[in-house]
C-alpha cells in the first residue's frame, strides 16, 4: 500500500536548505492511502508548491518526491480536499488548517 505523508514545519525552510530525505521522526506527520491523493493530482496541478528546495518552485505534489507546501497555498489545497465526499479527508484538512493559522509550511513526503 503506498502513501504519503503531511507534516508541519516547525521552522520555515531557508532558500538554500534541500530536503532530500525521508525523516518521518522529524516531523508530526499523517498518512493518506495514495487512492486517495492520485485522483486528485489534476486538481493540485496549478497550486504553487517547492520540490526538495525554496529554489526549485513548481505546481502540484512532488510525486514521488518531497514537496514543501507554503502557507499561501493552504487555502488551496484546504478547497480541494473539502470537494471530496470522503471522511478520509477530514485529518488532513484539519492539518492544513492549522498549518495555515500558525503560517507555517507542510512537508509532503511521496510514494
Amino acid at each position: 500500500m503506498a502513501n504519503h505523508e503531511f507534516g508541519i514545519m516547525e521552522t520555515t525552510p531557508k532558500e538554500n536548505q534541500r530536503f532530500d530525505e525521508y525523516d518521518p521522526k522529524k516531523y508530526k506527520h499523517i498518512k493518506i492511502d495514495d487512492d486517495f491523493i492520485e485522483p486528485l493530482l489534476a486538481e493540485f496541478q496549478s497550486i504553487p508548491c517547492y520540490w526538495h528546495t525554496l529554489k526549485h518552485p513548481e505546481t502540484n505534489l512532488a510525486y514521488y518526491g518531497i514537496t514543501l507546501i507554503p502557507p499561501e497555498s493552504m487555502g488551496n489545497f484546504i478547497s480541494v480536499f473539502n470537494s471530496q465526499p470522503s471522511e478520509q479527508y477530514n485529518e488532513i484538512i484539519e492539518l492544513f488548517e492549522q498549518a495555515k493559522r500558525k503560517n507555517k509550511y507542510i512537508i509532503h513526503f511521496g510514494i
